[in-house]
């Protein structure tokens, strides 16, 4: 009985969640309903295996790529003679591990400061290249899968972007230490450190700069890695609560390794290279949650019962009807033409049904797109032309003609309201066979006698309408 009372409630809390028409409109419980679907959704992506997997795949690329990534970055660096500034958040991100993993990261630089970028030779230049382009594809293609963008960035700027971002991006991250180191030392922050609170204020904040540093590298990722366009506001709050979930998985594995002895027993030399695996999981976790937060902040229609909303006809139907509504009413108006965006946003669905009903709709030729970015909708023709009949027979035709090799038992095709076999059980269409084929007939003659019965219009003569005017 309290097992039952008890999926009653989770399940009505999901309907609130997920199938809400008046999600709450007053604070709290805006906060509380947003924080709910959101939650949900994450934790759906997490236990689908979704994330999980794009995870341990990265995990495998790391270990292959990061002495190369680390080559190239610091190859800028070094020439500028201030890679030093950049080592200490190598050792940061390996320190949660304890001693053993600060002497993984004294390796992973000497490794770095062995390998001399211009004496491999052409081919293995080539090389270290493509193994770091290829680390930061897989990371791309997992940030696409989150954000459901299809396409890759073209090859042309893949390699442009990404080594644009790999010599430039320890560069920033280096001017805003030395900017901040800077501005610590001045005399005016010298002497407001003398001044309390002043001075336990910029002391905290001085604390705090690697950590602000870190969530603007999240925040960063966020921005350039999918291939679409993402909001800063929300690319911030996912860095945010990135960098917070980061921090706090180091402690809580500072710990987890301080009390590790049983697999140092049980694996004895491996048992670091089993800690290095896992907390290099970790992060990538910590990475692509944020990313997922990221997404449905910015489309909050997206979250769903499924990760992978079913398109069922009812649904497509109903947000093509919708988007055409929406569409014609401004376009009635002479006002400004509304952007997709918004419109999924309006609709409360995910961006992915409204993306390919509107496309259907634009392949038959109802919507169209304008604006000076082609991402606003206007109608394709007069809407004198377009029916509520013709929006239906866009969205539920079979553009690739796969319906043309089904053997049909009975011609649905051809069947009508007006032929009354929308009542009719398969029972009764299987005890008389010919029955669809004698209302279908039976409709034609009634229409074709309805066609002949209907007389033009009388013309009028030129006395006629004289004599028709008042």
């Amino acid at each position: 009985m309290a097992s039952s009372q008890m999926k009653d409630r989770l399940k009505a809390v999901e309907t609130w969640i997920l199938a809400n028409p008046n999600p709450p409109t007053q604070w709290p419980w805006t906060w509380l309903y947003k924080s709910g679907r959101t939650s949900y959704a994450l934790i759906r992506d997490v236990l689908s295996g979704h994330l999980t997997l794009h995870a341990m795949g990265l995990v495998y690329t790391t270990l292959l790529s990061i002495v190369p990534l680390l080559a190239l970055s610091f190859s800028v660096l070094k020439a500028m003679g201030v890679h030093q500034r950049i080592e200490p958040f190598l050792f940061q991100f390996f320190e949660p591990m304890g001693p053993q993993g600060l002497e993984i990261a004294e390796q992973i630089l000497g490794f770095v400061d062995n390998m001399k970028v211009g004496v491999l030779g052409s081919l293995g230049l080539a090389l270290l290249v493509y193994t770091v382009i290829s680390l930061l594809q897989k990371i791309e293609r997992s940030f696409n899968m989150i954000w459901r963008v299809p396409d890759m960035r073209s090859l042309g700027q893949r390699f442009s972007n990404y080594l644009s971002v790999i010599m430039v991006g320890p560069l920033l991250m280096v001017s805003a230490i030395g900017v901040s180191a800077t501005i610590f030392s001045s005399t005016f922050v010298q002497k407001l450190i003398a001044i309390e609170p002043f001075g336990s204020a910029i002391l905290m904040l001085s604390r705090l700069t690697p950590f602000f540093l870190v969530v603007g590298a999240f925040t960063f990722v966020y921005i350039f890695m999918p291939n679409t366009r993402v909001k800063l506001k929300y690319a911030f709050i996912g860095g945010l609560v990135a960098g917070v979930s980061w921090q706090a998985a180091g402690m809580l594995f500072a710990s987890f390794v301080a009390g590790s002895a049983k697999y140092a027993a049980i694996y004895s030399s491996f048992a670091i290279g089993i800690i290095l695996l896992i907390w290099t999981y970790l992060n990538w976790l910590i990475l692509l949650l944020g990313a997922s937060l990221t997404f449905y902040l910015q489309n909050p229609g997206s979250v769903a019962k499924r990760r992978q909303v079913q398109l069922a006809p009812e649904l497509q139907e109903k947000v093509a009807l919708s988007l055409m509504w929406l569409v014609s009413v401004p376009f009635t108006k002479g006002e400004a033409a509304p952007q997709q965006e918004e419109l999924e946003q309006r609709l409360r669905v995910p961006g992915e049904v409204t993306r390919g009903v509107s496309d259907k709709l634009i392949r038959a030729g109802l919507l169209s797109l304008a604006g000076r970015q082609g991402d606003q909708l206007v109608p394709g023709r007069v809407l004198d032309r377009i029916t509520i009949n013709d929006v239906l027979s866009a969205v539920r035709q079979d553009e690739d003609r796969v319906v043309d090799r089904l053997p049909f038992p009975i011609p649905l095709k051809e069947i009508r309201g007006e032929h009354d076999l929308f009542d009719k059980t398969f029972a009764e269409l299987a005890r008389d066979p010919d029955l669809v084929d004698r209302a279908v007939k039976d409709g034609e003659e009634a229409d074709g006698q309805d066609e002949e019965s209907t007389e033009p219009a009388e013309k009028l003569t030129p006395q006629g309408e004289e004599a028709a005017r008042p």
